[in-house]
């Protein structure tokens, strides 16, 4: 499980060449707890088919996809944990989050590797995080319309639906395992009862309501 700044990447199978498109896409921004995940895809030669908005599959189609893209793809994970969401911001620590995923698939790819970035969203982290350093195209929808995107959704929520899943096991209360850290009104009746964990995002109005 990758701790605070710490990304993940694999893939196999794919012929590297300049000029390489790259999906980001992150999942997370609006929970009330646990961290954002941020995904970056370069299709292989022979991509999945069926890559749509990961919002728009079933959990089961996911579970396919996801194994398909690892094996098929370049890929990487970028996370941005708690505190940073709570100390930055949750739209800085999302760009973060979007930074490491590219930067560790830049470090797998190798020098020139990657031609453009198409982010899902209105907004890239050109020039609103330092560390950004590759041409970028926001393309709003673009989890929908890019499959390189939509493979970037999958990898994404797959990932920190996995990561909230253990954090339940350890802080059963909030149902994390069926509402992934939203504000559902069981996660809000919890809140109120138990308290915040340490998974919480303390920078959030319903938390922040519940511990003044």
């Amino acid at each position: 499980m990758p701790v605070n700044g710490a990304a993940v990447s694999g893939g196999s199978g794919l012929a590297l060449s300049s000029g390489l498109v790259v999906g980001v896409d992150e999942a997370g921004r609006g929970p009330l707890a646990g961290p954002v995940v941020a995904a970056a895809v370069v299709l292989g030669v022979q991509p999945p088919a069926g890559l749509a908005d990961s919002k728009a599959l079933s959990a089961k189609r996911r579970a396919v996809l996801e194994p398909a893209i690892q094996v098929n793809c370049h890929w990487a994970l970028g996370i941005a944990e708690v505190e940073e969401i709570d100390r930055l911001n949750i739209f800085a620590a999302t760009m973060l989050a979007m930074t490491r995923a590219v930067a560790t698939l830049a470090a797998q790819l190798g020098q020139g590797g990657i031609g453009v970035v198409l982010v899902d969203g209105n907004m890239t982290p050109a020039k609103r995080c330092d560390e950004w350093v590759w041409p970028a195209r926001a393309i709003v929808r673009g989890d929908a319309s890019e499959p390189c995107i939509s493979a970037a959704s999958i990898l994404a929520k797959e990932h920190r639906d996995r990561l909230m899943r253990a954090a339940a096991a350890e802080f059963p209360h909030y149902g994390w395992e069926r509402n992934a850290g939203y504000g559902t009104a069981e996660h809000l009746a919890a809140l109120r009862l138990h308290g915040a964990s340490p998974h919480h995002r303390r920078s959030f109005a319903p938390v922040a309501a519940v511990i003044g």
